[in-house]
């Protein structure tokens, strides 16, 4: 039996695990942590993701424990509407749902042995022949899969040194209970701030924020949210003092400069170690589950790993591209440059979201 050894117990590498079992593979999943868990947060899962989850078995019970996210588009910080999800988007695709991280990743980690899972494992390097040295010895395969994030070490063997960029802000993360039920979900742009909010199925809402500044900015707790955003429109204001200072989560936001490759000899890279990217298109997860689906497949075909660079390397690429691009007119800060991009927006009719979205949602296995 051939056999595939993956570095990282994410969503990722979970879902590549599942990939290579469903196609007769043998696996191991080297994970770092001492325990497979997810933070606090929420997650967009857009169509596509929900047919890569379909092709490894789990799409209905993902659905099941995840709610279909409401009317959603962007506001102005007076809740002034700047542009409405086209309804064309939703015919023609279906919804995204939205649904806690910690969910899936316990739905993923279900459906692998337990056998096959080795946390508190530490991997040291690794060998296009297909050896990983770590922690605890040295693991062999016929293919070495890279879903070890964003600081990858298995992407050295792949690319030598590559150092992720800043982005130019950070973002906060935070699970909320709200005094009133809430099924809808949107985002807010401001001048170089921005807050976004989506229901989950439980009653909880899950809420996120970015702001410009320099990377490792220290602070940045409850606190400071309340300042930056407690003045917004509803129901911005309501939503944080519903919060709980432990829920808060604070990152600086960084992402990869595009890859010249994603295999280098038996070693494939997926999901952040092959191409982190801002979460402005809710895409990271997304194309992550793709990516563990189509190398699965290609794989068990006997095919060249090459062939599972020329079908991912340009999709994500595009992708990461276009959510640094939009990342950037979220987060103009001079006042005319928003006054500005907010008149243009709400001059853009809704076929051109249609138009843009197609290309990320029109994935097919």
């Amino acid at each position: 039996m051939s056999k595939a050894v993956i570095v990282g117990g994410g969503i990722g590498g979970l879902a590549t695990a599942i990939g290579f079992i469903r196609q007769g593979w043998e696996v191991e999943v080297l994970e770092r942590s001492t325990h497979i868990a997810e933070v606090g947060a929420g997650l967009s899962l857009w169509p596509n993701a929900l047919r890569a989850l379909d092709a490894l078995g789990l799409g209905d019970e993902v659905r099941a424990r995840a709610i279909e996210e409401g009317g959603a588009g962007i506001r102005d910080s007076k809740g002034r509407w700047l542009s409405r999800t086209d309804l064309a988007v939703r015919a023609r695709y279906g919804s995204p749902i939205m649904m806690h991280r910690a969910d899936l990743l316990d739905i993923l980690r279900a459906s692998v042995p337990e056998s096959a899972l080795r946390t508190g494992i530490s991997v040291i390097g690794v060998r296009s022949n297909g050896t990983v040295v770590h922690s605890a010895g040295v693991s062999s395969g016929e293919v070495i899969v890279g879903a070890d994030g964003i600081r990858s070490v298995v992407r050295k063997a792949v690319c030598g040194e590559v150092a992720p960029r800043y982005s130019g802000y950070s973002a906060w993360r935070l699970v909320v209970m709200p005094t009133e039920p809430m099924g809808e979900m949107g985002e807010t742009w401001g001048r170089g701030e921005r807050f976004g909010y989506g229901a989950l199925a439980d009653g909880r809402v899950y809420c996120f924020a970015t702001a410009n500044m320099p990377a490792g900015t220290p602070g940045g707790g409850l606190a400071e949210l309340r300042r930056r955003f407690g003045t917004w429109h509803d129901p911005i204001p309501s939503l944080l003092a519903a919060a709980d200072e432990s829920a808060v989560l604070k990152h600086d936001l960084y992402e990869l400069p595009a890859l010249k490759t994603y295999v280098a000899g038996r070693i494939a890279l997926i999901g952040d170690a092959a191409h982190a990217m801002t979460p402005n298109l809710g895409q990271g997860a997304c194309q992550a589950l793709e990516d563990a689906v189509v190398l699965a497949r290609v794989a068990a075909g006997g095919g060249d790993l090459t062939s599972y660079d020329r079908q991912r390397r340009p999709r994500t690429q595009m992708i990461a591209a276009r959510s640094g691009r939009i990342g950037a007119v979220g987060q103009l800060s001079s006042a005319p440059a928003v006054a500005l991009r907010n008149a243009v927006m709400r001059l853009i009719p809704a076929r051109a979201q249609f138009k843009a979205l197609a290309p990320v949602l029109d994935w097919e296995i």
